[in-house]
This record gives C-alpha cells, sequence and structure tokens, in this order.
C-alpha cells in the first residue's frame, strides 16, 4: 500500500509564542478543514473554539489546552470582550495561541472584532480564511449559490443584529430586487419576520427555499419548502439551528445534485429542475 508524500517542512508558516492565529475550522466535517489549519493545530498550545468547531476536529490538537468559548445564539457564552481580553492576556503569557471559529473568522464569525482587538494590544496575529457554511454547507445538500442558469449575483445576510433582534439595518427591498440567491446565517429565530419582510418585497409565495441544519456532519438536515410555507414547516420539523438558509431558484438543483442522496443510493428526482432544456454537456 503505498503512502502520500508529506509536504516539506518548510512550507508552512511556524505558529510563534505570543502569537494568536485565527483560524477557520470550516461549516463542521473535519475533512474540509485546510492545511494552515491542521498546521495551526498541529502547534497550538492554547486553543479557544466556539461551540460549532467538532470535537473531532480538537483532537488534532492533542498537545494542547482547549477553551471552550461558547458563541451558539441563544446558548450560554462568554462575553465578546472577554473572549478578546483573553486572547490578549494569553498571548502576553508567551502562549502558541490558536482561535478557531466555525466556518469563516471574517463571515458573520466576529474574527474581524477579535483581530481588531489584538492588533490595538499589540498583539501579532495570523488570520487563516475557512470554508463558510453558506457556501460549503450548500455544497453539502445538493446547492450551489451560483448557476448560469439561475443567477449573476448572490447576496449573504445575517438574520439577526447584535443584540440577537431581527436585523433592522437591512434594506430588504433593495436585495430583494438586486439579488436572485439569498443566503441566510442565523435566521431560523426571526423567520417569519424575514420571510414577510422579502414577500412584502415582492418575492414570490412560491419562491423555492432550503432550510440545511448542521450542514455537513452526519446529523445534517435539509428542509425543502417554499417561502409561503417556511414558517410551518419549520414549526412542524422540528429542526434547529445552526442552520443556513437559502432563498431562490439555485435550491431547485438539489433536485438533482443531491449527491449524497445519489451516494445512498437515490436518483435524482429532475434531471431539469429549472425546465430549460439545455443540455448539460452544451456550451
Amino acid at each position: 500500500m503505498s503512502h502520500a508524500v508529506p509536504l516539506p517542512a518548510h512550507t508552512w508558516p511556524q505558529l510563534e509564542p505570543g502569537w494568536v492565529w485565527l483560524c477557520g475550522a470550516g461549516p463542521g466535517d473535519p475533512g474540509l478543514l485546510t492545511l494552515h489549519a491542521v498546521n495551526a493545530l498541529r502547534q497550538a498550545n492554547v486553543v479557544i473554539y466556539d461551540a460549532l468547531v467538532q470535537e473531532a476536529i480538537l483532537e488534532w490538537a492533542p498537545q494542547a489546552e482547549h477553551i471552550y468559548a461558547g458563541k451558539r445564539g441563544g446558548k450560554p457564552s462568554a462575553k465578546q470582550r472577554d473572549i478578546s481580553l483573553r486572547l490578549v492576556d494569553l498571548a502576553r503569557a508567551g502562549k502558541r495561541v490558536l482561535r478557531l471559529k466555525g466556518g469563516d473568522p471574517f463571515v458573520f464569525g466576529r474574527g474581524g472584532e477579535e483581530a481588531q482587538t489584538l492588533v490595538q494590544h499589540g498583539i501579532p496575529i495570523r488570520i487563516i480564511p475557512g470554508i463558510s457554511a453558506g457556501i460549503g454547507g450548500l455544497a453539502y445538500a445538493g446547492i450551489p449559490v451560483t448557476h448560469r442558469d439561475v443567477n449573476q449575483s448572490v447576496t449573504f445576510v445575517t438574520g439577526h443584529d447584535q443584540s440577537g433582534n431581527a436585523t433592522g439595518s437591512l434594506d430588504w427591498q433593495a436585495i430583494s430586487k438586486g439579488s436572485q440567491v439569498i443566503v441566510i446565517y442565523m435566521g431560523m429565530k426571526h423567520i417569519a419576520h424575514i420571510t414577510r419582510q422579502l414577500i412584502d418585497a415582492g418575492r414570490s409565495l412560491s419562491e423555492p427555499v432550503a432550510v440545511v441544519c448542521t450542514a455537513t456532519t452526519p446529523e445534517q438536515q435539509v428542509l425543502e419548502t417554499t417561502l409561503g410555507t417556511i414558517v410551518d414547516d419549520i414549526a412542524t420539523s422540528g429542526l434547529e439551528p445552526p442552520a443556513i438558509i437559502c432563498v431562490g431558484q439555485s435550491v431547485l438543483m438539489r433536485q438533482v445534485l443531491d449527491w449524497q442522496g445519489m451516494a445512498e443510493g437515490q436518483a435524482p428526482r429532475d434531471l431539469d429542475p429549472l425546465g430549460r432544456g439545455r443540455p448539460a454537456e452544451s456550451a
């Protein structure tokens, strides 16, 4: 049996004492870690991680102290300022600090706030991007966020503001008219408000919507619904966050691109869900 040749050690950056690396752990599946993330996990002696980081990912850092930071909607969590200042204290103590965040640290992950605090206190940092759930999670559900027969734009929004209330600063009229596909993070709590805004802005009651819960993990669940029925469907489904919600015609592509279902022997439900009639191999 052949073995993969290891990458040369000199190609990887070194996590030095007193540094903090802010790293995206991806949407859940440990296989979606970047190589830079694995390199960081293997060097850190302190890992501060969020609730959405899978335990299997932490197993890449058996040598490190693991500190739980929470950051799960509706669950007990440390205050953001306390987390940021603890990173400062650990770095000043000479630790090799890895701040591990679900998804990508700069996509609704407060990574920018933590990085800003570290820089203000003179702590050297490195940013390691991760696969965001709004892209990777939907891909695991068989939903491409862009498809040339569907959309030339996609908008990513958050379902709540800093206080946890429905986001009041978003111009739903502009979003509705300007983006064919809308991807909503952390939107289940305020889904009634969000759908009402989109419908009032002109989106159709029959527009396809998918809710992907616990994306990319063995517990992943996908609800296919519409703007007109999503509130009732979520209520009766028993689904719970974390979830990504996708609004738009690209949701229909799951009918042919549900690759996990096909791996279990399910046949595609519709080879041309968009009804465009263009052969897949055409230019």
